[in-house]
């Protein structure tokens, strides 16, 4: 972990520098406070330098919502752009410069995550689930300052907020926890397509393989739904922690194991029924919970279905999950995934779609709506060709 020094009454101070989409630290460190202006504060960022508020809490957000809203009435990602693929990486590119500015104004956390400002809340359990407790060998908290961006600082405490009280999971009756850095199953919509699809043809209680497992609710899905056993992948180790805790808080952990692998379990064991959810637009992912989204050169579907009928038992299938957004932005054609499932020797057998019922596609302001009006999500059930 790198560190970082400033200046402030006189004296040099060292912090330690944290950054979960591994943004650099910032070579200057301006101290400000209640007394700074928003168009001040965005000429500091501007420059490269870093913001230590060490004002009032709540001001520190007033503030930064001030910069956004300028930021955001500067910025017109819509004009010059006729097609929908190049708005939405000017949208993309727009939205990734705003966030660098907005990430130059920092909090400092005490060794024990406290943090030390006006009305500032408790955070320390919502810092100890995303960054651990920072121990010595001893195991006695360690000392010194660590210093964090404002906006990574409330994604971890809204994260630790959908971690404790869970996301209601209607195809389980239960609710799942998400943790921080994991992507949270919010839109649900894929999640009944693979409730109510029906399992391969023999296969009653089939061995399952879940690839990028995440928090574990498709996996959890297909036990309840009877699988006699399911094996759950995920890169993430992040992923794999609470997909375990998740399974066992659902008194699934004698049916389903979790493992950290990249995409396929080890050794020979086949399957005969694979789900996969991949990232479903070709993008560059700006943290590790855009990983769940954004895969520029869809890394991740083109290997899941180069592999998997070498995964597959005699009359298994392989489930692709998958949103079409990116087909009606322009940047994959349905012909596309076609041709690269015929190319890994598979067939469609089926296909079960649904409309999406997140709360952007009846959002008439984004330029993308008509886009998100047309989405759907699919479930491919794929065959190796006979």
């Amino acid at each position: 972990m790198s560190t970082v020094s400033w200046t402030e009454n006189g004296t040099t101070r060292t912090a330690r520098w944290r950054s979960a989409n591994g943004t650099s630290a910032p070579a200057r460190v301006v101290v400000i406070d209640d007394r700074v202006s928003a168009n001040a504060a965005l000429r500091l960022a501007r420059s490269g330098s870093g913001l230590l508020w060490r004002g009032d809490f709540h001001n520190a957000r007033q503030l930064m919502r001030a910069m956004d809203r300028r930021l955001e009435a500067r910025t017109d990602p819509a004009a010059g752009h006729g097609d929908l693929g190049a708005l939405f990486r000017a949208q993309r590119e727009a939205r990734s410069q705003r966030a660098a500015l907005l990430g130059k104004l920092l909090i400092a956390l005490e060794r024990d995550h406290t943090i030390r400002l006006r009305r500032a809340p408790d955070g320390r359990a919502a810092c100890d689930h995303a960054y651990g407790k920072r121990t010595d060998d001893s195991g006695e908290i360690s000392s010194g300052v660590t210093l964090v961006s404002l906006p990574e600082l409330l994604g971890v405490m809204s994260a630790y907020e959908w971690h404790r009280k869970g996301i209601d999971i209607a195809a389980l009756g239960a609710r799942l926890h998400p943790a921080y850095g994991v992507f949270a199953p919010t839109r649900d919509e894929y999640i009944d397509l693979v409730a109510h699809a029906p399992l391969p043809a023999g296969a009653d209680h089939p061995v399952v393989f879940d690839i990028g497992t995440g928090t574990g609710v498709l996996a959890a899905v297909l036990a309840r739904r009877g699988a006699r056993e399911v094996l759950a992948t995920d890169i993430n180790p992040r992923a794999v922690r609470c997909a375990r805790e998740n399974m066992r808080r659902l008194g699934l952990l004698g049916r389903v194991r979790v493992i950290e692998a990249d995409l396929w379990p080890g050794g020979r064991q086949r399957a005969d029924l694979i789900v996969c959810n991949p990232p479903w637009l070709p993008g560059s992912p700006t943290s590790a919970l855009e990983l769940g989204i954004y895969d520029a050169a869809s890394d991740v579907l083109n290997r899941f279905l180069g592999d998997l009928a070498d995964h597959l038992t005699p009359h298994g299938e392989g489930w692709l999950i998958l949103s079409d957004l990116a087909e009606h932005l322009g940047l994959r054609t349905r012909e596309q995934l076609l041709a690269r499932i015929a190319d890994a020797g598979l067939e469609v057998i089926a296909r079960y779609e649904t409309a999406p019922r997140h709360s952007r596609v009846a959002d008439r302001a984004d330029p993308l709506h008509a886009a998100r009006t047309r989405e759907r999500t699919v479930l491919w059930r794929l065959a190796p060709r006979a």
